[in-house]
């Protein structure tokens, strides 16, 4: 038996299913995230080889983008699930922090506690990158402790209460704490933040860089990564660590929570999973499937953010892990700064319908097969009632790489598209009649109106569409091209289409008929 092995995989062979169960539970859920912000921001485009002025590749710019990092990633990762969130925090008053406060709200998150710090320049990380490949990050802003006004402005936010209008850490259902050591967190923030949780009856998820500064606050759960739990483990642990990460962690279980001060202990261990510590049962190993180099910000941002929302909103421990490690594997897969909405989790955890691959597994081939030089074709519809139409686009896309991935839209996304006499056959029918077609290597089902989720998790070389459309028509089009790869038309066969099939059926007409071309 190995030594990952030999750690228990699950006590609750029922944990996914309740897991899933408690999606439903955090939908408007209240949920308080204090912490460091910053933005994060991304230039992607193709290699152009090295420069002529030294060693260093040159990448021909094709999109860019930008995302609330930190607390701030933890906070839209909450509201993706549905989470109404509040957040505490500061920012410079600057144009940095000016475009972190907009994206923050689009995203739907309070900022009405974020203050800006007169004189501060905002963090902000910049990341440039080809394929699948980071060269460079630039880091800038200030991290030192915020400003005599900002820092009492936190303080009354959080713990003032006057009458008929509490703080905010008992007006929440549960509270994060982001710790990424850029100043907020004074050692009495850390105190009092501990002290008013738990006078309010409120969990406290802590993720911090260096957990032993949360020992006083006695926080419920912290989420320490691989670097940061080896600096809680005994020096005659190093060597062991370095061999098998998670059978370490569980013999020294004791002394991780000792130094921590937590009740429970979520060690993320990236490409080994993560390992649950809570000095009561056994330790719980949750294995990970691989991931693609890279592809690991704010994964634990998510992590966090997934398990507060859940312990907030009474999810027991085991399904409340499973919800985080299911919304990390989620974001590790797609580039960039991602969020993973309830639907992503339902799409991971739930069951898959036979012929479809889930989108984290596929992700992952994907970065396999492209490494061996595959050229991937992406495409999507909701390919309801098979036609010559439908076999000669897929054949035409087939032509244009090495691996065709089809994404098929649910049932629930092809009503909101066609109407609600739509589809004809249920997902499960058309799945089993596209899994017959030699040209289709991989089938996924997607829940959304647009491929946009699909495309950012697979980044594939060539996108397709039917002669029917112009990129006018597509969203999914710029995204497409700013992460490198091609928008491809291929011919519309007339006359052959679902819609046109369907009216022919209801008229009692006969197929109309196409002249060949000589």
């Amino acid at each position: 038996m190995n030594a990952v092995s030999a750690l228990p995989a699950t006590r609750d062979p029922f944990a996914r299913r309740d897991a899933l169960d408690a999606l439903a539970s955090l939908d408007a859920l209240d949920l308080l995230v204090v912490g460091d912000v910053m933005l994060d921001s991304w230039v992607w485009g193709p290699p152009r080889g090295l420069s002529r002025e030294g060693p260093v590749p040159v990448v021909a710019v094709a999109g860019r983008s930008e995302a609330p990092g930190g607390a701030g990633n933890a906070a839209v990762a909450a509201a993706g699930l549905g989470a109404r969130v509040r957040l505490v925090a500061t920012v410079g008053d600057d144009q940095d922090g000016a475009r972190l406060r907009e994206l923050l709200n689009d995203a739907g998150v309070d900022t009405a506690a974020v203050l800006d710090d007169h004189g501060r320049r905002t963090v902000h990380k910049q990341r440039i990158c080809s394929g699948e490949h980071l060269h460079l990050r630039i880091d800038s802003g200030d991290e030192a402790p915020p400003g005599r006004a900002a820092g009492a402005g936190i303080s009354s936010r959080l713990f003032d209460a006057a009458a008929r209008a509490p703080g905010l850490v008992s007006s929440s259902a549960a509270v994060l704490a982001c710790d990424y050591g850029t100043g907020l967190f004074s050692p009495d923030l850390v105190r009092r933040l501990g002290s008013a949780a738990r006078s309010a009856g409120r969990p406290l998820v802590v993720d911090a860089h260096e957990p032993r500064r949360w020992a006083p606050a006695r926080p419920d759960i912290v989420t320490p990564n691989a670097a940061e739990t080896s600096s809680l483990l005994p020096p005659d642990a190093a060597g062991p660590f370095l061999a098998d990460r998670p059978r370490t962690v569980a013999a020294h279980a004791e002394a991780i929570l000792n130094a921590t001060g937590a009740r429970v202990v979520v060690v993320t261990l990236d490409r080994d999973g993560l390992v649950v510590l809570d000095g009561e049962h056994l330790p719980l190993h949750l294995p990970a499937e691989p991931a693609p180099d890279g592809h690991t910000a704010g994964a634990g941002d998510t992590l966090a953010a997934t398990l507060a929302t859940a312990v907030g909103g009474g999810t027991a421990l085991e399904p409340a892990v499973t919800l985080a490690a299911a919304a990390a594997s989620v974001v590790v897969r797609r580039p960039g700064t991602s969020v993973c909405t309830a639907a992503d989790l339902r799409a991971c955890l739930g069951p898959k319908p036979p012929g479809a691959i889930g989108l984290p597994a596929l992700a992952e081939q994907v970065h396999t097969e492209r490494r061996r030089g595959s050229r991937i074709v992406l495409t999507n519809g909701c390919f309801d009632v098979l036609h010559r139409g439908h076999i000669a686009y897929l054949s035409a896309a087939r032509a244009l790489g090495d691996i065709l991935i089809v994404g098929v839209n649910s049932d629930a996304g092809v009503r909101r598209l066609k109407g609600p006499e739509r589809p004809v056959n249920a997902l499960e029918d058309r799945l089993a009649v596209l899994t017959a077609l030699t040209d289709i290597d991989h089938l996924v089902v997607f829940d959304e109106d647009t491929a946009t989720g699909l495309i950012t998790a697979l980044r594939p070389d060539v996108y397709v569409k039917g002669g029917d459309y112009t990129e006018a028509m597509l969203p999914e089009a710029a995204l497409v091209r700013a992460q490198g790869g091609q928008v491809r038309f291929v011919d519309y066969v007339p006359d052959h289409s679902t819609s046109g099939l369907l009216e022919r059926i209801r008229g009692g007409r006969p197929p109309a008929l196409t002249r060949r071309r000589p």
